[in-house]
């Protein structure tokens, strides 16, 4: 079963966004102000998706799964920038790209490829892995984080918003979108923490810290 529709595309690496979650950004390259007050005329929606390389020429291959953003928050500056934010409704498989007249992409889009309803939570040891994993992480880059503020968070916001803002190469962020259960992101998430932890300290171990 599929739903097609067709929405522009922002092609930014390391970018992701999931379901129920939210992106922040910073519109500044001309075409991109152009697709931002397009989608504001338009429907609202915009599809986070990442490219294989930088996109600077406008034609880098794309990857085949994005996550659609609802557009609930503009603000744009007396230069022509803008700061958005972008709700997660669900993730899309690209389909085919289509060709407008504009400056930046758009393609068509399944947005039934996936099911994105809300998820079960997880276990409370699989829970307690990923905020374990998450310390050990942070500390090893000398973060300073908000730990009780990260233990009230729940279950899918803490993995996404943990998946979105990790230093994790573009390969790993997109294996996270594509994970279809909450639980299968959770155990990719402790595993890509890890060997991100142990590449920042030579497979030292620290201890995390209790505050």
């Amino acid at each position: 079963m599929s739903r097609i529709l067709r929405i522009p595309l922002f092609p930014l690496p390391g970018a992701i966004l999931f379901p129920r979650s939210q992106l922040p950004l910073h519109i500044f390259e001309t075409r991109y102000r152009e697709m931002v007050r397009d989608v504001i005329d338009g429907a609202g929606r915009i599809g986070m998706i990442q490219p294989h390389r930088l996109d600077d020429d406008n034609q880098a291959p794309l990857y085949s799964v994005g996550c659609i953003g609802e557009l609930v928050n503009v603000e744009e500056l007396e230069d022509g920038r803008f700061n958005i934010v972008l709700l997660g409704s669900n993730r899309f498989r690209l389909v085919r790209e289509s060709d407008i007249d504009a400056a930046y992409r758009c393609a068509e889009v399944d947005i039934e490829a996936f099911n994105d309803d809300e998820p079960s939570p997880l276990e409370m040891i699989q829970r307690a892995e990923v905020e374990r994993e998450a310390r050990k992480l942070g500390d090893a880059m000398g973060l300073a984080v908000d730990w009780a503020a990260v233990a009230r968070l729940d279950d899918e916001m803490l993995v996404n918003a943990i998946a979105q803002v990790a230093p994790f190469d573009v390969g790993a962020k997109q294996a996270l979108l594509e994970e279809s259960s909450l639980q299968g992101r959770a155990d990719l998430l402790v595993q890509l923490m890890q060997f991100q932890r142990m590449a920042v300290t030579g497979g030292i171990e620290i201890e995390p810290t209790l505050q």
